[in-house]
């Protein structure tokens, strides 16, 4: 999957709103660089000894709004990586039609109703507090309830963290990442529906989404930076 999308290929509502999504994420650098604070050590300050797998901030952070809501951990080994945020959409933030996949098959409960959330994307960091990549996972490694792609695609633009917990820049950050990334996170997004069907395709009687062996169905390194030099290029600033 490339990194970079073509530019020219996207409508000028969209790269507008890319370039607006850029702009806000570079206030946010500004303003956390200048008091020396980095984004996973807000989210990190405060909360005591960092446990593997254990939530940041503790007991998640949601905008009871917007029903978006993200925490940030720590499982996978790699020199690269620091920990990831994960991006979710509770029930209630959802558009009307938005339903979970009805799998018969399911092995293991889903959260329904209220609790029926989606994960949308989750976001990979430095040691340094920067983002490196995007990835798409599995059902059971966020214990969601699955929603086809064009509908999780379609929760995408109602994901925003309205609030000051547990710093501002941080949760505006997050959504303006979506914001500026939003071709690539669909195409993970679709992606992730593709590699599921071809896994399921395979084992046909299997529960494909407990399967242990498929974690990571799509994984998309970025860089803030180049994406914003092309935007502003694009736009003749």
């Amino acid at each position: 999957m490339n990194p970079s999308p073509n530019l020219d290929g996207l409508s000028p509502q969209r790269r507008a709103s890319m370039l607006a999504a850029a702009g806000e994420i570079r206030e946010c650098y500004r303003v956390l660089e200048k008091a020396g604070i980095n984004l996973v050590g807000e989210v990190l300050r405060g909360q005591g000894e960092f446990v593997e797998l254990e939530h940041y901030p503790r007991d998640d952070v949601l905008d009871r709004e917007t029903q978006a809501q993200y925490y940030y951990h720590t499982h996978r080994d790699g020199e690269l990586e620091h920990g990831h945020f994960h991006l979710f959409l509770r029930a209630g933030g959802m558009p009307p039609d938005c339903r979970p996949l009805d799998y018969p098959q399911a092995t293991d409960t889903w959260p329904a109703g209220d609790d029926a959330l989606a994960h949308l994307v989750a976001i990979s960091m430095d040691a340094w507090g920067y983002p490196i990549g995007f990835f798409c996972t599995n059902r059971w490694v966020t214990a969601e309830a699955w929603y086809p792609a064009e509908q999780t695609i379609a929760m995408l633009d109602r994901f925003a963290i309205d609030h000051a917990f547990p710093n501002w820049a941080v949760n505006r950050w997050l959504t303006a990442m979506l914001q500026l990334f939003r071709p690539q996170v669909e195409a993970l997004i679709r992606q992730r529906d593709a590699v599921v069907a071809e896994w399921q395709a395979s084992a046909p009687g299997a529960d494909v989404f407990e399967d242990r062996n498929l974690e990571i169905t799509g994984y998309l390194p970025i860089d803030v930076q180049a994406l914003t030099l092309a935007l502003e290029a694009a736009a003749g600033q």
